[in-house]
């Protein structure tokens, strides 16, 4: 995820290091882990169990895990309640919202603009077929997120644009929405100006350069596994037939004029890579791609912004005459609509749910389970640097379990992570590294986790704006799970790395920059 670079904004989740805990819980500290203890079971019940992909669902699972867990709290329950909103408050859950927001109108608009139908005709013509798909959009997907250092709008994005591309051309849903997770993790672990990426180098004291540099072999190890993973997984997951020959029928009248929208898309990227704030460059390929769809009649201006007004509506008649306004008949229809609310509003019911969960998360830090949890593994697991380092793969893992927004998690956990390590003299740059993976990794893995619910909430709307995609078509978060090939390949190499030693560095052996200064 990348949506604010400044470490300061990125630094305040979870208080300051050494703080005590603010709120007392019959039981003892691990109460506190009450209330997200139950939402995790509530979502293993409702997605896993049940099937019931249902947003609602959660957000209700984890209001009843907050107000549950008000009942095993010592003395006046003030301090638990102004612990919620200080966690609904934190920067990095609310910049990782305008992130999801700002992403949703972008990728609507090339939507809108023809960008998929433009995308299903490069791919015939190429003859990049069901078989290449997935693969080629995690390759994508990757060079798009490290580009802009967001795996979260990249995800948006894909999810929108390229998802129904592949599966019009005969790859599986579930394949597909797995390569593209995958690409965004590849993104957010290695992009320069990706948030994880900052805040592991930051709170590792270590310089951003050479971090990016050294956790490159790690990368590319298991994107270069996940790679043929999809090419494999293709030949032996067939794709669902679309009804009758409208697979063929869409995939001939394909036209390539969508492809302009790559320009929209360079704009992004451009902007990015330039350094500006990951707002500023997604707006301006919102202002390139509204420009590209009017200035060649890809789409009218009520595809982008349109007011249905009602008939006896003030003015409505009398200026029935501009383009974005539409006097309709039926009650049902009136109301605001465009590519520009449909992207926005698509995310407002995971927005809830994620300042929910962030509430829960500081809420077990308050009261404190973390902690609890940290000193135990410290004292009894970390006894040489191999279990040093599995327990530092471990409790990164843990934590993502339990805050469900990477950037949060790496903010909690860091300072962690950095005890840990100091103790074995691990240089900044292996510490960094071995943080940033597991949270880029399982950010994206966690059938609850903002990059998988991010996905799936883009997904439902993919039924309304193509007619051939019906329910049947969407990816359930937790059938994606074992399909998030560099996800896992991620972890795993680490894991790896920590019994071997592979890429194992000292202080004495190479000190960061950052260090080196003190």
């Amino acid at each position: 995820m990348s949506e604010s670079r400044d470490p300061e904004v990125m630094s305040g989740f979870g208080g300051e290091e050494g703080d005590g805990p603010r709120i007392e819980f019959y039981g003892g500290r691990g109460m506190s882990a009450f209330p997200i203890a139950f939402f995790i079971v509530w979502a293993i019940a409702q997605t896993a169990l049940w099937r019931i992909s249902d947003e609602g669902g959660l957000i209700a699972g984890m209001l009843i895990g907050l107000i549950a867990g008000m009942f095993f709290v010592k003395g006046n329950w003030t301090s638990y309640a102004n612990t919620i909103f200080e966690g609904m408050t934190q920067p990095v859950a609310v910049t990782a919202i305008v992130a999801w927001i700002w992403a949703g109108m972008f990728a609507e608009t090339l939507q809108v603009g023809g960008f998929v139908d433009g995308l299903v005709w490069l791919a015939n013509a190429a003859g990049v077929g069901a078989a290449l798909f997935p693969a080629a959009t995690f390759v994508l997907a990757a060079l798009l997120a490290t580009g802009i250092g967001t795996g979260y709008g990249t995800t948006v994005a894909f999810v929108v644009l390229f998802f129904p591309a592949g599966v019009l051309l005969g790859a599986n849903p579930v394949l597909m929405f797995g390569a593209i997770l995958s690409g965004a993790i590849f993104g957010d672990n290695l992009a320069p100006v990706s948030d994880t990426t900052i805040v592991s180098a930051v709170t590792q004291d270590s310089d951003i350069g050479g971090v990016v540099a050294s956790r490159f072999k790690y990368a590319i190890i298991a994107a270069a596994l996940a790679f043929a993973g999809y090419v494999l997984a293709s030949s032996f997951m067939p794709g669902v037939e679309i009804a009758g020959d409208a697979q063929e029928i869409l995939v001939a009248e394909s036209e390539p004029i969508g492809l302009v929208h790559l320009l929209s898309m360079a704009a992004v990227i451009g902007t990015a890579i330039a350094g500006r704030h990951i707002v500023e460059a997604i707006s301006w390929g919102i202002v390139v791609a509204v420009g590209a769809n009017l200035l060649l009649g890809l789409t009218p201006v009520s595809a982008i912004v349109s007011f249905n007004a009602p008939p006896d509506a003030p003015l409505a008649q009398p200026l029935a005459f501009l383009p974005f306004l539409d006097v309709v008949q039926d009650p049902d229809a009136v109301g605001v609509g465009g590519s520009i609310i449909d992207g926005a509003s698509g995310f407002f019911a995971l927005s809830i749910l994620v300042l929910l969960i962030i509430a829960a998360a500081q809420i077990m830090i308050r009261g404190g389970a973390f902690q609890a949890i940290l000193d135990w593994s410290l004292e009894n697991v970390a006894t040489n640097v191999r279990n040093a380092e599995l327990t530092m793969v471990g409790s990164a893992a843990l934590i993502n379990a339990i805050i469900t927004i990477n950037t949060a998690a790496e903010v909690a956990i860091g300072p962690y992570i950095s005890k840990i390590g100091e103790r074995f003299n691990l240089n900044g740059y292996r510490r960094a590294n071995i943080l940033d993976a597991q949270t880029a990794a399982l950010g994206y893995i966690f059938p609850w986790s903002g990059g998988v619910l991010v996905g799936y909430t883009s997904m439902q709307d993919l039924p309304d704006q193509y007619e051939w995609f019906d329910q049947s078509l969407i990816v359930n978060p937790v059938e994606v799970v074992p399909f998030v090939f560099h996800g896992w390949l991620l972890v795993a190499v680490f894991v790896v790395a920590a019994i071997t030693g592979f890429g194992r560095e000292y202080l004495i052996d190479r000190e960061s920059q950052e260090v080196a200064r003190v």
